[in-house]
């Protein structure tokens, strides 16, 4: 290598092509595209309804679709099923064939420019303010939801006073019917905001994954909505207490179950309900008490049924889409988390961190950018925590490595678990002794659906302490992607690392590039600069080598992680979703067949509780059923076939029975 090459700036590109960057054909890039017309054009379509509906215009546009409907065997419900929760649901079904096609492609290398781009989702408009780093992408979609909560105030309230003129109503209880009519309208705006409230925080979603935004960037989305969402529907209950509380008629009120209109009672239980998981979700209260959080917030499952039970099943059908999604994700992520995990080894290094070598089965898709939810039963049965998956998928078929920084209460007790371990090992004399385990189970992985890291040639990666896993993640899967000749883009990479203290520094360690790829310098260019922050003796000169403290090898008591939840099996996650939203269609459908419509079941509550019941139902038995058949399948070969003949039979006999209902 020359002078002038060793001088050329680490990140400058040398404008070599790669042999391997390979695009995507012509059909399968115009089936894309089609597809993600077709997907924008509903959404589109489906948002400017539900943000038109407090208006004349779209309320009028809505009638028409539902009294074009009404005639169903499944009447208004399925008419308000159709028109607010059924497109997010096409459009998961979409998402099934966009990501099917996407699968095969080999990335595409990202256009380089000499000038910023502006790019929507990645540039930062705000960023010291009560959102935290807010994107343009993302300050849009919160103008548009602060735009729509102020105009359907004001829609509202122009319709509630054209009501109050066609009425002959008292001057002394005006007043009264304008408070409950605006405490009726906080209502419907929170539900129609409670139509995207779930769909952040379903963390294997096929909607995420189309979208490519991890679980852990869509938390924010759900936190914001939420907070929208309880206050309108405190503002929703509390006109109505105040109405009330003038009418002298409170408490009854509060107690009324009414089998014909809206249930007063079960209302103020999902209200409460809502109040507590909004209060300890709070910042302050969510930072210093996280469990108090965690474990309040399970109490969505009271607040979502009290609410179908509030307002009845056609009503609730507003915002079932959203919930229906969020259930099938819990379901799968229930089933998956109920097997436990082999832990191949457990190591103690001495800066404070754990590594952890779980089993995994070869063909668990994931990409270096993952992380996982671990649950160690000996530790707690409830608590899960994410940490960043610090190795390749190409580092072994059958194992993945995760770090875990020992910071709190959970993770002392990990470590202190792992040296009683290694201190009890059974002694040749001593062969009775029986060795601890560690029982884990884990969710995921979840992710980036794209491997980002390989599509750039230059690469900046900038860490604090254990915030270098995943970039060990990366440098190991680039290493041997060099190795085996795949597919990779980075031919420069600059790792930036700060670390407190230099007993830090074995993390680095735990990655051995050249024996991953020898002579890997004449392939790839890594710079690594280290800064050690809270030392003033250079120990490491002196001949100071830090160690591992501990290392144990784990008895096996379970198996491999399961791969129901991930960033791949695109085929079998679709007719997951597909199977269940049919099961949940001809349940409902029978349902009003054979017992509603011939018993004439005419109560409100009862008729929302079978609703959400069936819900429920499709769920476990339908997707339960592609459960059990996914984890007892043929050999591979063989059932991709089948699965992709029923997928797009599915598909085939949704589109037909929709037509035949509504028609």
């Amino acid at each position: 290598m020359d002078a002038n090459q060793l001088n050329k700036p680490l990140l400058l590109s040398d404008g070599v092509e790669p042999d391997y960057v390979k695009k995507s054909s012509f059909l399968v890039s115009s089936v894309k595209w089609t597809l993600k017309i077709v997907m924008w054009v509903i959404f589109i379509a489906w948002f400017g309804l539900i943000f038109l509906y407090p208006g004349e215009i779209g309320n009028q546009l809505a009638e028409k679709i539902i009294n074009a409907t009404r005639g169903s065997v499944f009447g208004i419900t399925g008419s308000l099923f159709m028109v607010f929760s059924a497109p997010v649901l096409i459009i998961a079904f979409l998402a099934v064939a966009h990501l099917i096609i996407s699968g095969g492609d080999v990335f595409e290398k990202r256009k380089t420019s000499k000038s910023p781009r502006f790019r929507l989702w990645t540039f930062p408009v705000l960023v010291d303010g009560p959102f935290g780093v807010v994107s343009a992408a993302e300050l849009i979609g919160i103008i548009l939801f602060v735009v729509f909560i102020f105009w359907a105030v004001y829609a509202y309230t122009l319709r509630n006073l054209s009501l109050m003129t066609l009425f002959d109503i008292p001057s002394t209880e005006k007043g009264i019917v304008m408070l409950e009519l605006t405490g009726l309208r906080f209502g419907m705006i929170g539900l129609l905001c409670l139509a995207f409230l779930f769909l952040p925080v379903a963390r294997g979603s096929l909607l995420l994954r189309l979208i490519d935004i991890p679980f852990e960037h869509a938390t924010r989305y759900h936190v914001w909505l939420g907070h929208l969402t309880m206050t309108l529907f405190t503002l929703h209950g509390l006109f109505y207490v105040i109405a009330w509380a003038i009418k002298g008629t409170l408490l009854k009120e509060l107690l009324e179950w009414r089998n014909i209109g809206i249930a007063n009672l079960p209302g103020v239980i999902s209200l409460l309900a809502g109040l507590f998981m909004w209060v300890t979700s709070l910042h302050p209260v969510r930072k210093d008490y996280f469990e108090l959080f965690f474990y309040t917030h399970q109490l969505y499952v009271v607040f979502v049924v009290f609410l179908a039970l509030h307002v009845g099943d056609f009503v609730f059908s507003i915002a079932a889409g959203g919930i229906f999604i969020f259930m099938l994700d819990r379901f799968l992520r229930f089933c998956q988390s109920r097997r436990t995990v082999d832990v191949l080894s457990a190591k103690c290094l001495p800066c404070g961190t754990v590594e952890l070598v779980l089993s995994k089965p070869r063909n668990l898709g994931y990409n270096a950018l993952s992380f996982i939810f671990l649950q160690v039963r000996e530790l707690s049965w409830l608590q899960w925590h994410p940490f960043s998956v610090s190795s390749s998928p190409l580092d072994g078929k059958y194992h993945l490595s995760i770090l875990i920084k020992v910071l709190g209460g959970w993770t002392a007790r990990l470590r202190d678990n792992i040296l009683s371990m290694s201190e009890t090992e059974p002694q040749k004399d001593l062969p009775f002794l029986t060795k601890t385990t560690i029982t884990a189970s884990v969710e995921g992985p979840y992710g980036h659906e794209s491997p980002y890291h390989l599509m750039y040639e230059n690469l900046i990666l900038v860490a604090g302490g254990i915030g270098i896993s995943p970039f060990l993640a990366i440098l190991s899967d680039i290493l041997h992607r060099v190795r085996d000749g795949k597919p990779c883009l980075p031919r420069k990479i600059l790792l930036v690392w700060a670390v407190k203290k230099s007993d830090e520094l074995p993390l680095l360690s735990t990655i051995d590039m050249e024996l991953i790829c020898p002579f890997f310098a004449d392939k790839v260019k890594i710079e690594i600069n280290i800064y050690v922050t809270r030392e003033s003796e250079p120990s490491l000169e002196e001949g100071n080598v830090h160690v591992a403290l501990k290392s144990s090898a784990c008895p096996l008591s379970g198996c491999n992680m399961s791969i129901l939840v991930g960033t791949g099996n695109n085929i079998w996650s679709g007719l997951y979703v597909i199977i269940s939203t049919v099961g949940f269609v001809i349940s409902v459908a029978l349902l009003r067949i054979f017992y509603i419509n011939p018993y004439q079941v005419s109560t409100w509550w009862y008729q929302g509780f079978l609703f959400i019941a069936c819900m429920v139902a499709s769920v476990i038995i339908f997707g339960g059923l592609v459960i059990i058949w996914f984890q007892t399948r043929l050999p591979r070969s063989r059932w991709d076939l089948i699965i992709r003949v029923s997928v797009a039979a599915a598909v085939i006999i949704v589109w037909e029975l929709l037509l035949c209902i509504f028609a």
